[in-house]
């Protein structure tokens, strides 16, 4: 930033200066969400808009191969660096100081989803476009110095604007950053949050029109006489989410197992993911064309293109073949990322909500004769399926709120949402998004305690304000270093820097008034090597576990066998309390 700027910064007020860059954030992810999403659009319509609906295509085994091709090479050979996993990365970034996201990040994932869902990946845009957003608040907050506190904030700002640019739903946006990526809610926060996500679910209103990806008012009222299989339907989801989350990890790990070489998992994958979309069609991309379906009461239709049309009227040849395609989705998702494609987990979850709540109400009007609305159903198992795989309720119910332009749902979208959450959290107490971060230690977003202690540093702790003694020296020279020390600890040193023992003033106060004894005892004879201890090299989360186990309140820092100085449980308390409040955007 050149000086001019700077000094015409410098006049702007904090919250000013916040309320701008947001209103940027908000412009800036509205557009990148608006751009792939038109692009994966026209890639997919151009690659399938010549394919009968009444017969198999063949294109389908080759075009998710190509497109994951696409992406891979661009990804080793262009930007060199891992893209996968968007919303996790953007969960270490938020877990470390800095926050810092890399630049590429602002236009790579874009660029790389666009060939995988276009061609056919099936998997989600808005993981990609929810980590250009973030890394858009990043850069910009680095690029105006902003604070630690502040560059969280865009980066949360980019995030909500992004749901809230490919949804046209600005609430959900805000669900999102505060229950996936657990930005803290105040009032410093809430308001670049509204200003992003308006922005940019304005933006999307003024380029795309009304519906953004799917739109649909709600023609059946709900009835409560339904709750029962709404919780039926929370029930079904939570184990669904369970599934999900287990077999993307499972599928995942054994595809690392695999082989090292990035091409011949694109080979494995590519071509079983082509023959899954030629058996399924449905599978293709990000399914949203098959959820459109449901809603407009053309639910057989998702067989079409298949090998399986002419039994799309037989209705439980029918159920089974869409148990089938809601089981293969997550596989179909996983082995799409496994092999080189880029994408989320965003629009499979809402695929199989859709579905899900589908097969309920079909195979309980079709066995019991009833007349459940079929596209309430699979609206509420999209948010509880939300609920579940992203243990994101708020997230789950407005969203699907939005979609439909009000609230006529909001009471079966609770108890389907709050069931599948339950449930899903009992099996899987981390998410998806969060369960790698948790495995490698490194989930602090979701601790605000632990976030502190992570935030802190164990070198900074140390105190080295203590007189030294060497193991030679007599009770009478060690009055002396008494008298000049104001502490009641004296680490005891060799001439190699190496901790023999410490010596603790209350331990000898009374042989100091015995001056008979000055020249007869020794350090030696008086210190002893400290039980407990830690390293500079430990977390400050081992330090508090130590100060916890042992009772003391004073450790000695000892680097193999070198004494580095003291750390005291009032400085680890003083510390916390300041991180604790550095970390608030208040």
């Amino acid at each position: 930033m050149n000086r001019r700027l700077e000094r015409w910064f410098s006049e702007i007020s904090e919250k000013n200066l916040l309320y701008g860059l947001s209103l940027l954030v908000g412009i800036l992810s509205g557009t990148a969400a608006f751009m792939l999403k038109n692009f994966v659009f026209y890639v997919s319509h151009f690659l399938t808009r010549q394919f009968k609906v009444s017969s198999e295509s063949y294109f389908y085994l080759a075009y998710p191969m190509i497109g994951i091709f696409i992406s891979l090479i661009f990804v080793k050979y262009v930007i060199k660096d891992d893209i996968s996993h968007g919303i996790s990365k953007i969960l270490s970034v938020l877990s470390r100081k800095g926050s810092r996201i890399k630049a590429h990040n602002m236009f790579s994932s874009m660029i790389t989803s666009a060939f995988t869902i276009g061609f056919g990946g099936s998997v989600g845009a808005e993981s990609p476009i929810v980590y250009t957003g973030a890394a858009i608040g990043s850069n910009i907050s680095r690029f105006f110095n902003l604070n630690e506190n502040q560059i969280r904030l865009l980066i949360g700002c980019g995030a909500t604007g992004a749901i809230a640019g490919i949804f046209k739903a600005p609430i959900a946006g805000i669900m999102f950053t505060l229950e996936v990526l657990m930005l803290d809610l105040t009032m410093a926060s809430i308001i670049p949050l509204l200003i992003s996500g308006i922005t940019a679910a304005t933006l999307a209103y003024f380029f795309m029109g009304p519906a953004v990806l799917f739109h649909f008012s709600v023609k059946n009222q709900f009835n409560y006489d339904n709750i029962p299989y709404y919780i039926l339907l929370g029930v079904i989801c939570g184990f669904i989410s369970v599934y999900f989350t287990r077999t993307g990890m499972f599928i995942e790990s054994r595809f690392k197992r695999l082989s090292k070489n990035a091409f011949v998992k694109l080979i494995i994958g590519g071509f079983s993911l082509g023959v899954m979309v030629f058996i399924f069609p449905s599978l293709w991309g990000e399914g949203y064309e098959s959820i459109n379906k449901i809603f407009n009461g053309e639910g057989p239709d998702l067989l079409n293109n298949s090998v399986f049309f002419d039994w799309k009227t037989e209705p439980y040849v029918l159920l089974l073949i869409l148990v089938i395609i809601l089981m293969l989705k997550v596989v179909a998702m996983s082995i799409t990322t496994t092999s080189g494609g880029v994408g989320g987990i965003f629009a499979p979850s809402l695929f199989m909500g859709a579905v899900g709540g589908y097969i309920l109400s079909l195979s309980l009007n079709t066995t019991f004769g009833l007349h459940l609305p079929h596209a309430n159903f699979a609206l509420t198992g999209m948010g509880a399926l939300l609920a579940g795989i992203m243990h994101a309720p708020l997230l789950g119910i407005f969203l699907i709120a939005e979609i439909t332009g009000g609230y006529q749902l909001l009471v079966p979208l609770i108890i389907s949402a709050t069931v599948a959450y339950v449930i899903a959290t009992r099996f899987e107490p981390h998410s998806i998004y969060t369960k790698r971060l948790a495995e490698l230690g490194e989930l602090v977003t979701h601790h605000k305690d632990k976030a502190a202690m992570h935030y802190m540093n164990v070198k900074e702790l140390i105190e080295t304000d203590f007189e030294i003694l060497s193991p030679d020296l007599t009770l009478g020279q060690m009055t002396y270093a008494i008298a000049r020390s104001k502490r009641d600890l004296f680490p005891v040193v060799d001439e190699n820097g190496m901790m023999l023992g410490m010596v603790k003033l209350n331990d000898i106060r009374n042989l100091m008034f015995e001056q008979d004894l000055y020249e007869k005892i020794t350090v030696s004879d008086l210190m002893y090597m400290p039980q407990h201890f830690i390293s500079s090299k430990d977390s400050v989360e081992m330090v508090a576990e130590k100060f916890k186990s042992c009772g003391r309140y004073n450790l000695a820092v000892i680097d193999d066998g070198q004494y580095v100085g003291f750390i005291s449980r009032a400085r680890v308390f003083s510390v916390y309390r300041d991180t604790m409040a550095d970390l608030s955007f208040d």
